[in-house]
């Protein structure tokens, strides 16, 4: 019954997880719903390609809620979204706090949501290759 609940559990974060890279990726950045996004670019980078970039971004983020849902190497991904998620944040900690949604406070939920990556993956996950014998 353990390892059952471990499964869904495992599930639901999996499309949890996958969920906030396409709201971010699509509606936050494609459909650009929340400019501060681009902001965050345009204050890094400057304004001349910051629209751009920042689209494709968001298509990044897709990509990467897709891989997600394949559960291709999933570990690869569950590390390759920390480091992204880490870089990304430790880079508006230092140079755009001003625009993130809780200033410098951000980076403890991107901290949180990494924890939760690597527990996800790591703890949860049984699929036969990560099975233990």
């Amino acid at each position: 019954m353990i390892n059952l609940n471990k499964q869904v559990i495992h599930k639901a974060l999996t499309y949890t997880i996958a969920a906030v890279w396409l709201v971010n990726g699509l509606f936050c950045k494609v459909l650009d719903f929340v400019p501060r996004h681009r902001e965050i670019v345009a204050n890094i980078i400057g304004h001349e390609y910051s629209k751009s970039l920042t689209i494709i971004i968001g298509f990044a983020e897709i990509l990467m809620a897709v891989w997600i849902l394949t559960g291709w190497k999933s570990r690869l991904n569950a590390i390759t979204q920390s480091i992204v998620i880490a870089t990304m944040n430790i880079m508006e900690f230092i140079l755009v706090p001003h625009l993130l949604l809780w200033g410098r406070f951000n980076i403890v939920f991107a901290s949180m949501l990494i924890v939760l990556i690597i527990y996800n993956e790591f703890v949860l996950s049984e699929t036969p290759e990560h099975a233990v014998s």
